[in-house]
């Protein structure tokens, strides 16, 4: 039994489950109509071609594989999917009102639909979790660089609550209702009009990870500050300690250039005198060489420490493009889902609405340029792939003669 409001109503998948009445063919005219097709076309090749950019990168570059890069790597499987296989899909169907495909790849279409935006969020999510990580936990994160097993784990588990989330639903809702409210012309999910259902969907898939992508990214800014305050302090007390150290290695005799009483002897005369008796290659520690040993060392620290904090500001400054790029694109579908949910989809037009499904869908053809754009490895693959010969002038410019 269907629901006669389903029956005529234009709805698609996770991205357009409104219930207008008309389709866009009766809403606009012809020449807008191919307009409008042409421009779907075009953001799906986008979306295509942008990500196999990323993918390509990745197999091609040696460089590239390491441990965070494989989490772009796995964004970019699912953005490719979403442009392969979700967009060509729905283009007719957003077009004509009508499904013409069948139940089966309708629920095949919603499935892959659900599962791979959940997954591009979930791994917006992972990305921001592993750049808080190597700004905040610099030692730690390095020490587990050439660990691998770490991240795949992640990635698959990603995938599994991505699935979890909507997925079970779209396969066994109408058997738990003992009927169906979709039309045999219409694909669109059962639990369309439950907003309990979407309301706690959203709020896993949108709402906590924006909140945590947004902590990432001010938790990241604080921490920059800090070190930017406390600079002067960590300056002045590392090189002391360095130099203090250089000292006394310094001072200690060479192996084979005494015997060990001769050596004993020598660094107490030392100790004692402040002349340097059994190391050749040491200088005296004159007041001289003393200030330019401090000297040499606050530079080399100041320079180290500068470094990497300039790196973190770059980080700081894509998350923050992250988080801005991630709340525009999802928000206006997420809150008009619950509100359509809320008043049985009666008070959404169904115009803003295919707006706000299209704008999840930019995302995922935005997101090969804002990540590994963000990364100098991967400009330096994309223009390896993209312009070779510049590539390498570029490279042979910058490689030093011997």
């Amino acid at each position: 039994m269907h629901n006669s409001t389903a029956d005529t109503s234009h709805t698609a998948g996770k991205c357009n489950e409104t219930l207008s009445t008309q389709p866009l063919s009766s809403q606009f005219s012809l020449g807008v109509l191919v307009l409008l097709a042409l421009l779907m076309v075009l953001l799906a090749l986008v979306t295509i071609l942008g990500n196999v950019l990323v993918i390509f990168a990745f197999i091609l570059d040696r460089n590239l594989r390491h441990r965070s890069n494989y989490y772009f790597l796995n964004l970019a499987i699912s953005d490719f999917a979403v442009g392969a296989f979700c967009m060509p899909l729905y283009i007719p169907y957003a077009l004509t009102g009508t499904w013409r495909l069948g139940r089966a790849l309708c629920k095949l279409w919603l499935v892959l639909d659900y599962l791979l935006c959940a997954a591009s969020v979930f791994n917006i999510v992972l990305i921001s979790y592993d750049r808080f990580l190597s700004v905040t936990e610099a030692v730690s994160y390095r020490a587990q660089q050439g660990i691998t097993s770490n991240p795949v784990i992640k990635m698959v588990a990603i995938w599994v609550f991505a699935f979890l989330l909507y997925c079970p639903a779209i396969l066994f809702w109408e058997h738990g209702a003992g009927h169906s409210v979709v039309a045999v012309d219409q694909c669109y999910t059962e639990f369309f009009n439950n907003w309990y259902f979407l309301l706690f969907a959203s709020t896993l898939e949108f709402f906590v990870p924006l909140l945590l992508v947004t902590y990432f990214n001010v938790h990241i800014f604080h921490n920059i500050q800090r070190r930017q305050r406390h600079g002067s302090t960590q300056d002045c007390e590392r090189p002391r300690r360095s130099s203090s150290l250089s000292w006394r290695f310094c001072l200690l005799p060479r192996p084979g250039t005494s015997t060990p009483s001769e050596a004993e002897d020598s660094v107490s005369s030392l100790t004692r005198s402040w002349r340097p008796a059994v190391m050749a290659n040491c200088p005296p520690p004159t007041q001289t060489s003393s200030r330019a040993l401090k000297k040499n060392s606050s530079v080399s620290f100041r320079s180290g420490t500068g470094s990497k904090l300039q790196q973190d500001k770059k980080i700081a400054k894509s998350l923050a493009i992250i988080v801005c790029v991630f709340a525009i694109c999802w928000a206006p579908y997420s809150l008009l889902m619950i509100i359509r949910g809320a008043c049985q989809g009666k008070c959404i037009h169904n115009s803003l609405y295919e707006i706000t499904f299209w704008l999840l869908w930019i995302n995922s053809s935005l997101n090969p340029f804002l990540y590994p754009l963000c990364h100098m490895r991967f400009r330096m693959a994309f223009m390896k792939i993209l312009c070779p010969k510049k590539f390498a002038t570029l490279r042979s410019h910058n490689t030093p003669s011997f």
